[in-house]
């Protein structure tokens, strides 16, 4: 039978409330059946030749549908990037206190962004910048890992540190 003769002949092919196959029948007495235990047709495959119907409650399995979604919701971790901001003359008990929050961040299994903002002539000082970065890598080197290298963007020099695995 090929798709023309099952379109024309209504056809579907019909499984069970309990997954059982009831073979192949016309698409009014699968209805009929399907209204018979108060249940709804649902088609299945509709590009099987002929198309596969299943008697279902439809309501029921939509809400389970939506019970799965939302337990593998749950389930899901979802990553932070929290920033810290910083300028190159940063003094050492500031950084400490920067070094702690961003410890705290990246036990708690977020990443960090370590900003150094240059502002006015800071910026032809760049290597204290790096300074301030580096003293971060090294200081969270035994709980992460740096993930991007430090980049300048515009005025600001960055890196990101993630949790190691």
């Amino acid at each position: 039978m090929n798709i023309n003769q099952a379109i024309r002949a209504r056809e579907v092919r019909v499984v069970g409330a309990n997954s059982e196959q009831l073979g192949i029948l016309p698409l009014s007495e699968a209805l009929a059946l399907a209204e018979g235990q108060h249940l709804d047709l649902v088609e299945v495959s509709p590009t099987a030749v002929p198309p596969v119907c299943r008697i279902m409650d439809y309501g029921k399995f939509k809400y389970q549908q939506s019970k799965k979604l939302q337990e593998a919701k749950k389930k899901q971790i979802q990553i932070q990037l929290k920033e810290i901001k910083l300028r190159p003359k940063t003094d050492e008990h500031d950084l400490q206190f920067k070094i702690k929050h961003a410890r705290r961040f990246i036990e708690e299994g977020n990443k960090a962004k370590v900003t150094v903002v240059f502002r006015g002539r800071e910026i032809t000082h760049m290597e204290l910048g790096q300074h301030a970065l580096d003293r971060f890598v090294t200081e969270l080197q035994d709980i992460s890992n740096v993930e991007v290298r430090p980049k300048m963007e515009g005025r600001s020099m960055f890196i990101i540190i993630a949790p190691k695995k």
